[in-house]
C-alpha cells in the first residue's frame, strides 16, 4: 500500500508543482520513489522480508526460499495493497477515490523496457542475497528503481502489482487497464530472464537455499514474530 502511495502520490503532487514541465515532473516522481522505497524497506523488511513485488516473490519461491503456499498468500496481498495505496493516494489529493487511468504505455519499446527492469531488480536482489550482502538491499533496490526511471523508456514499472494498481488512478503515475496486461506479461518475462542471470552469475552452492530465505531483508518467522524464542530447529532467516 505505501509502495503504491508514494508512486502515484508523488506523480500527482510532481504535475501540481511542477505543470507542464514533464522532465521536473519524472525528477520529483523518480526521487520520492527511490527515498520512500528505501524506507519501506527497512520498515517492513524485518517482518515479512519486504515482498513489495510479486515477480520477487516468484523467483524467491523458486530459488528455494518463501515456500509456494506462502507465495500464493503474498501475490493477493500485494495487489489488493497497490490498490489501497493508489485511492489512498488519490484521496489524498482531493481527488475521486478511483479514476481509471487514461495513459496508454504498451509499445514494443515500452515491453522491452520493463523485460530489462525486471530482469535487472531480480539480478540486483538475489547478487547482493548471494553475495552475503541483503543487509544493503534496501539502499540498493531504492537506488535502481529512482535510475530506471530513467533509463528504461517505461520508467520501470518491473512489479506486477503495481502495474494493477497504477490503474486505479488518472494521473501522471497511472497506465490505462488495456496495457496492463503487456506490461505484466513482460514483467514475468523480466523475472525468468532474472532467474536465469542470477544462476549464471551466482551458481548454486550448498548455502544458496538458506540464502534465499534472506529475500529482501532478513526477517523473523511468524511464529517468534511476538518476541519469543524460537525452536531449537528453526531461527531466524
Amino acid at each position: 500500500m505505501l509502495l503504491a502511495a508514494l508512486v502515484v502520490g508523488s506523480g500527482i503532487a510532481a504535475v501540481q508543482l511542477s505543470p507542464g514541465q514533464v522532465g521536473l515532473q519524472l525528477v520529483e516522481n523518480a526521487a520520492a520513489t527511490a527515498a520512500g522505497l528505501f524506507a519501506i524497506i527497512l520498515m517492513v523488511g524485518p517482518v515479512s522480508g519486504a515482498h513489495f513485488n510479486p515477480v520477487v516473490t516468484l523467483v524467491d519461491a523458486a530459488f528455494g526460499g518463501v515456500s509456494w503456499r506462502d507465495a500464493a498468500a503474498y501475490l493477493p496481498a500485494q495487489v489488493a495493497g497497490c490498490i489501497g495505496g493508489a485511492v489512498l493516494a488519490n484521496l489524498m489529493f482531493d481527488r475521486s477515490a478511483v479514476s481509471i487511468a487514461t495513459h496508454h504505455r504498451a509499445s514494443g519499446a515500452h515491453l522491452l523496457a520493463e523485460v530489462v527492469a525486471t530482469a535487472g531488480l531480480i539480478l540486483l536482489i538475489f547478487a547482493l542475497v548471494r553475495s552475503d550482502r541483503a543487509e544493503r538491499a534496501p539502499a540498493a533496490v531504492g537506488a535502481y528503481i529512482g535510475a530506471a526511471y530513467w533509463f528504461t523508456s517505461s520508467t520501470s514499472f518491473a512489479n506486477p502489482a503495481i502495474t494493477v494498481g497504477r490503474m486505479f488512478s488518472d494521473s501522471f503515475a497511472g497506465i490505462a487497464p488495456a496495457s496492463a496486461p503487456a506490461f505484466i506479461a513482460a514483467q514475468v518475462v523480466g523475472g525468468a530472464v532474472g532467474y536465469g542471470l542470477v544462476r549464471l552469475f551466482y551458481p548454486p552452492t550448498a548455502t544458496a537455499r538458506a540464502q534465499a530465505a534472506q529475500v529482501v531483508l532478513p526477517h523473523a518467522d511468524p511464529a517468534t514474530a511476538n518476541g519469543a524464542e524460537p525452536p531449537a530447529s528453526r531461527g531466524v532467516s
